[in-house]
């Protein structure tokens, strides 16, 4: 390739859709970094559902109208994968699990994991779930009747941690808690400062990112490496490692790597998109006396336990608070994909290689879609037949998450165990943490609420 073609390649492809200069991009970029979901809003306002950002080569382009995030995701997924600087970031932590992966190892690795995502394996460990979540917050708020100021933030964050354990690899992951806490916190840390770039950093550079990834992925291979060497020493009475996730992978003949690789991926994921979620639908109901006065009224009346499935029939009004709060707050922030040939989007043919960027934090924000689309109005959900064309707070399409039934039912149960001995309510001087788009959206600096027990022994 001469001078002159490699110099045509590091130019933008103009297929006139609108959108900042290189030289705004320039001037935004401390902002971008510090805030990306103000930046993605601010652009969409400004030059509409389809936008396109200057970077070199193929179009970079935002887009926020939701045939277009499902013709991507979801009609044409097989033309769109996931190499992209987003997912790339990703696997440096996670390797090649199921969230960063593309075909072909995608489908296989899913194929092995489905079985531990049904819906009767699932049901089976609902008491598992159960037990973590009342485990967790009777260490942290006993069985008083008190009031103090709790950071739910970090009480969701061990609940969905050690739900995951239970669930996924029948381990109570209380001994390694802390240090998978710390590990995975840092490494999503680090992940979001590699993805937020349009461009990719070389892994061998010796940047200070860099350094400390490598760091932090060494501290999680070592306490995955604990885990599944622990669980090789032993098997079931069938001969097996067990009917979990863990088990499953283990006897589908993956080695180590791999396997490593899987766990990494549902620990980060099943509890950083978990606890982030359940945060802000804690935020909204201690906003909202009236929504989780309704929703403690419905766990009274439900007869027995809560299960970890079929929330929608049993306790509409709760599932729909789980919606709605999802619908404010989506844990995943944002999606990329890249073309694998031509295409057409929003009606502009692009060319192989673009770039399109999906941030459901913008779709559930859309006036078009939603009425009021800044309020809390769980109303909306508890009509089945209503259209959710621009709701995917899992994704959508092949891709959509095999967690999604889990988290939700997460969430109901953290809730059922949780608002029916305590009220919560905003502290004096209540301002909502900024939302902080990380792997997940967390609430900057925790979530402060003021927790009270109303009853206690049941």
């Amino acid at each position: 390739m001469s001078v002159s073609e490699r110099l045509q390649a590091l130019q933008p492809t103009d297929i006139g859709v609108p959108g900042p200069t290189s030289l705004d991009m320039a001037r935004a970029f401390r902002s971008v970094r510090a805030d990306p979901l103000s930046f993605l809003v601010d652009v969409a306002d400004r030059y509409g559902d389809l936008v396109s950002f200057p970077v070199p080569g193929p179009p970079a382009l935002l887009l926020n109208d939701p045939a277009d995030a499902r013709h991507v995701l979801q009609t044409a997924a097989r033309g769109w994968g996931k190499q992209t600087v987003q997912y790339a970031a990703l696997a440096r932590v996670t390797g090649p699990g199921l969230l960063a992966s593309s075909e072909p190892s995608w489908i296989e690795h899913r194929r092995l994991a489905a079985p531990a995502f049904h819906h009767e394996r699932l049901l089976a460990v609902g008491e598992q779930v159960a037990a973590a979540v009342d485990a967790a917050i009777t260490a942290r708020l006993g069985r008083g009747t008190g009031t103090e100021v709790v950071d739910v933030a970090a009480l969701t964050h061990r609940i969905g941690l050690d739900a995951v354990g239970r669930a996924l690899f029948s381990t109570d992951l209380s001994g390694h808690a802390q240090h998978l806490l710390d590990a995975t916190s840092r490494a999503a840390e680090l992940v979001v400062r590699l993805g937020r770039s349009i461009l990719p950093t070389a892994p061998w550079l010796p940047t200070r990112t860099n350094v400390r990834l490598r760091a932090t992925r060494r501290r999680l291979d070592s306490i995955t490496g604990e885990i599944i060497a622990e669980r090789r020493g032993r098997r079931s009475p069938r001969g097996d490692h067990g009917d979990d996730l863990l088990g499953l992978l283990l006897d589908s003949g993956l080695d180590d790597t791999a396997v490593r690789d899987e766990l990494v991926t549902m620990v980060i994921a099943g509890h950083e998109t978990v606890a982030g979620a359940l945060s802000w639908t804690l935020m909204l109901l201690a906003e909202h006396q009236d929504a989780q006065d309704r929703l403690r009224a419905e766990l009274d009346a439900h007869p027995g336990p809560v299960s970890l499935l079929g929330h929608r029939e049993t306790l509409p009004w709760t599932r729909a608070v789980v919606d709605e709060s999802l619908r404010l707050f989506p844990p995943a922030w944002a999606l990329s994909r890249r073309s694998l040939g031509p295409d057409v989007v929003g009606g502009r043919e692009v060319p192989a290689g673009t770039l399109a960027i999906i941030s459901p934090w913008l779709l559930h924000r859309r006036g078009e879609s939603w009425p009021a689309p800044l309020s809390f109005r769980p109303e909306r959900f508890l009509d089945p037949a209503a259209a959710r064309s621009a709701y995917l707070p899992f994704g959508q399409g092949p891709r959509l998450c095999i967690g999604r039934e889990f988290a939700l039912g997460e969430m109901v149960l953290v809730l059922s165990r949780l608002l029916r001995e305590h009220r919560l309510e905003v502290p004096a001087g209540w301002s909502r943490p900024v939302a902080q788009a990380q792997v997940a959206v967390h609430p900057q600096g925790g979530m402060p609420l003021l927790v009270t027990g109303v009853r206690s022994g049941r």
